[in-house]
């Protein structure tokens, strides 16, 4: 079976060497690279799921990497199952960028410095989830980051990208470094040097409970650092958006997950022994993290910067279930701990969808409209119907509105949040219920923002004339948005089938489960029990479904016939005003407003009112023209004091280059004076 996934990871490869000799004007090449991007994709989502739904564990070696260490890697249920949301995004992009692409034809930019790169990002993923050793682990989650820097600045011609890409590398070495100290902690306590430095020799180590925690605390910035987890997210809203759409989805809704697959990995199967204050302090970053990145995802004008900073908020969820499930396991309540980390997994998968839908929906508003500006959209739903139907329902499955995918892992998240009462802690029993409180908060604030972003760029008229040029995108667009539409539905309508498919994966790292995965049959989910709370997405679905249908039919039984409609029927009298326009429309920050006024000290906001002269006059004919820009709070607090410190440093240090030779020859001679003194 493993011979599939070396086969996928083959094709990966093959799709890469194919971009190598392609360029815009072979579309034949092109479209070969993609189609072994698509066939790798499928291959690996099929194996994937079928090593999750048979429950075994795969484990091989190669013949690479150090003379006295071949790569160990190894398939279980952990690692099948982000192998899988990594094939359905790539299978998903393969399908999407073909006609998308084309849209850099003319930039100046070989396809090859696309192609390439995408290939190696994607098989640097898949790399890490299979990887059982740390130096396999470590080379494959370099070749992730490195190729997708060059992904991030494929446009470096614009500054924003340089800068971006500067970020992005800088913070992803960091975070690297974080984790090759985690992983050289627990191979230093391991028992036999020759494994040291393999999963199954760390799972063996048995350091002290201050060393687990180092090295709790190591994994958690480095896999944070690449989640996004505030304040160590500022690359993430700077390096998304710019990227290609195709490839912002597989950052954003893909490699996001991987840096959580490395988390879990670390901290439920590596480290062994659970405590529960990993859990609580993890608990306050995670709350931090949802609530701010869904703040200034409210604010936001861009688009793919809004989903960005949406991607901040939904990591912010994933980890507060991981942390639940770090606490419920350190107070020996492995049955809520379970239930902890299958919501935290199923979130991971729904967020995979949904937000990599949202991205190519953005990505196709953008490739027909020519628009990142939000508040210059606008009736795009009457251009582009079928984009705005899968992007209506990405809204509102992140929106976590019933009987979508995003509700249900939310609501057993907020499930696992009510069951503090089972906790002696008293002050455990205090903290957790807060938890649940921001979710709720980050749930109304989710819900706002998506409000505002469908109905400023789908409905009303459009805010500016090139928007009515918009048309619905290509078929493979297309495609790729109903195949994870599809799959939205599905999650969210059928939920308790993957919820049986998670269960397997606590089985595998502690030796049990939740029974039947919380389910009784495929109609009810009850997470507890059934006293205490069930849900029915089956039946909420059907309900809908059906007050739509009867919505429809009063409708068109109460609708007059046309004739008897337009007889005799004027225009009404409207005060002498004008018809109704696009300068009578809500803006994106108009609808925001409130929220702004509410949650002010959170954000630097700088506004900018200019009058422009409209048509040459300089006077009475000047149009209004205003501007709101937000930046992060974090550069602020966090980061500008440091580059402050470093600047000044080297201005200081930067004095002992004097340009004289004799101030060097004495450079040299009282450093070898003192090196003789220590030796001596």
């Amino acid at each position: 079976m493993y011979q599939l996934v070396l086969i996928s990871l083959g094709l990966v490869f093959g799709s890469a060497l194919l971009g190598m000799f392609a360029d815009y004007q072979h579309s034949l090449a092109r479209f070969l690279h993609f189609t072994l991007l698509a066939f790798a994709g499928a291959l690996c989502a099929i194996t994937s799921f079928a090593v999750l739904i048979n429950n075994f564990t795969l484990v091989w070696q190669l013949p690479l990497g150090l003379p006295w260490l071949n790569w160990h890697q190894q398939l279980d249920g952990l690692s099948a199952f982000f192998l899988m949301i990594i094939g359905i995004g790539t299978l998903a992009a393969a399908l999407y960028a073909p006609k998308y692409v084309t849209e850099y034809k003319n930039s100046g930019q070989p396809f090859a410095a696309l192609a390439v790169p995408t290939s190696l990002f994607i098989a640097g993923m898949m790399l890490v989830v299979i990887a059982a050793d740390a130096y396999s682990f470590m080379i494959a989650w370099e070749l992730m980051s490195i190729s997708s820097y060059f992904l991030v600045t494929y446009q470096h011609q614009n500054s924003a990208n340089r800068r971006a890409g500067f970020i992005y590398l800088l913070m992803a070495h960091v975070g690297g470094l974080f984790i090759l100290l985690s992983f050289g902690i627990l191979a230093g306590f391991a028992p036999d040097a020759a494994t040291a430095f393999t999963f199954d020799g760390m799972r063996a180590a048995s350091p002290s409970l201050l060393w687990l925690t180092i090295s709790f605390a190591c994994a958690l910035i480095g896999f944070g650092m690449k989640a996004g987890l505030v304040p160590i997210h500022v690359w993430l809203p700077e390096a998304h958006p710019v990227a290609p759409s195709h490839v912002s989805a597989l950052m954003s809704g893909i490699m996001l997950k991987v840096a959580v697959y490395g988390f879990i990995r670390v901290s439920f199967d590596l480290l062994g022994e659970i405590h529960w204050g990993w859990g609580a302090a993890l608990l306050l970053i995670a709350c931090i993290t949802a609530l701010f990145g869904v703040l200034y995802a409210l604010i936001q004008q861009d688009i793919k910067k809004m989903l960005a900073y949406s991607s901040i908020e939904n990591i912010g969820i994933i980890f507060i279930a991981l942390s639940l499930s770090l606490i419920f396991f350190g107070q020996n309540l492995p049955h809520l701990g379970t239930l902890g980390l299958i919501a935290a997994l199923f979130h991971c998968l729904n967020h995979a969808m949904f937000k990599s839908l949202l991205f190519l929906g953005a990505g196709a508003v953008i490739h027909s409209s020519k628009e990142h500006d939000i508040d210059r959209m606008g009736g795009l739903i009457h251009f582009m119907p079928w984009t705005g139907i899968f992007f209506l329902l990405g809204c509102i499955s992140i929106s976590a509105l019933p009987p979508s995918n995003g509700f249900v892992s939310e609501w057993l998240i907020f499930q696992t949040s009510l069951q503090a009462a089972a906790i002696d802690s008293g002050v455990l029993r205090a903290i957790i219920p807060i938890s649940a409180a921001v979710l709720a908060l980050t749930g109304a604030l989710s819900a706002a923002c998506f409000v505002k972003l469908y109905g400023t760029a789908f409905l009303g008229k459009p805010r500016i004339r090139s928007i009515k040029k918009s048309r619905e995108v290509s078929f493979g667009m297309l495609s790729a948005q109903g195949l994870l539409v599809s799959l939205c539905v599905f999650f969210g309508i059928f939920p308790t089938f993957v919820l049986n498919l998670l269960n397997n994966i606590p089985q595998q790292l502690f030796g049990e489960g939740l029974s039947q995965a919380m389910s009784h049959g495929w109609l009810w989910l009850t997470p507890i029990s059934a006293k205490s709370a069930e849900y029915s997405a089956p039946l909420v679905a059907f309900g809908l479904i059906l007050a739509l249908l009867v919505w429809a039919g009063v409708y068109f039984i109460m609708k007059p016939k046309r004739k008897l409609q337009n007889k005799g029927r004027v225009p009404p009298w409207d005060c002498g005003f004008g018809p109704l326009n696009s300068r009578m429309q809500y803006t994106g920050s108009n609808f925001s407003m409130p929220i702004r006024r509410i949650f002010s000290p959170v954000w630097e906001l700088s506004e900018e009112n200019k009058l422009q002269a409209r048509n040459g006059l300089k006077e009475h004919a000047h149009t209004l023209i205003y501007r709101e820009n937000s930046d992060d709070i974090s550069w602020k607090i966090f980061y500008n004091p440091i580059i402050k410190m470093i600047n000044f440093s080297t201005k200081r240090i930067g004095k002992i280059q004097t340009g004289h030779l004799r101030h060097y020859l004495a450079y040299s001679f009282f450093t070898l004076v003192a090196l003789l003194w220590l030796i001596s």
